[in-house]
């Protein structure tokens, strides 16, 4: 008991003193997990937006595939990845394999599904006198799609979060494909793996009080959109 309490006080003082390597793992996750929601809505939302605005045979299949990919197992996804971009495949010339670039893609393919799903769900809850109203008044496709997702965009944020939160969290993808190097792609939750399996209690803790902070955060902000 006492070994944790200590470990606790001691993971203050390195918050407190805003300790280089703390703050350096700490940056590199927000930059990782923000580059990958955001490259991630910028396709879900248009993805999203399309498949809502249209009927087509398959759409019903097209929905279900996406549910699903929900809860893909994150090492499936970083199978997925490392065999894509390592040396012997298709993008292995682009050498993203241990980068942060190779992290950034395989947390915007895992978050993928997620984000499209509940930004789908966003705009289906639209009236669809709305889009009624928006034709009869000489609204193009495009400017219906984007009525939509103004009238919806508390719940495609919500969306958007929810997909961060799955992002920063996660373990798998960013093992397989940063290999937790020093300085360069170790990020909180592949640090607290580590340090713990090394002893390194007090880094460990402090990583993970920022990191249920971050949830915290992210939570509250989507309890707040939901809300909207």
């Amino acid at each position: 008991m006492n070994e944790i309490l200590t470990g606790f006080i001691r993971a203050l003082e390195l918050m407190a003193s805003l300790d280089p390597e703390l703050m350096d793992i700490t940056a590199r996750t927000l930059m990782i997990s923000l580059s990958s929601t955001i490259i991630a809505a910028v396709v879900a939302v248009p993805l999203a937006s399309v498949i809502d605005s249209r009927e087509f045979h398959g759409k019903r299949v097209i929905i279900n595939i996406i549910q699903t990919l929900y809860s893909m197992p994150t090492v499936l996804v970083g199978l997925f990845v490392f065999l894509l971009i390592s040396r012997s495949g298709p993008l292995g010339s682009f050498n993203l394999l241990f980068t942060p670039a190779g992290m950034i893609l395989g947390q915007s393919i895992l978050i993928l599904p997620l984000v499209t799903g509940f930004s789908l769900t966003a705009l289906r809850s639209v009236k669809p006198e709305l889009r009624d109203l928006a034709r009869s008044l000489g609204a193009t496709e495009y400017q219906v799609m984007m009525k939509v997702i103004a009238e919806a965009r508390y719940a495609v944020m919500a969306a958007i979060i929810l997909g961060f939160g799955r992002a920063i969290s996660e373990v798998g993808v960013a093992i397989m494909l940063g290999g937790n190097i020093r300085g360069f792609t170790r990020v909180m939750t592949t640090a607290i793996s580590l340090e713990t399996s090394k002893g390194n209690i007090e880094l460990s803790i402090a990583l993970g009080i920022i990191l249920l902070l971050i949830s915290l955060i992210v939570n509250t902000a989507l309890n707040h959109f939901q809300e909207k």
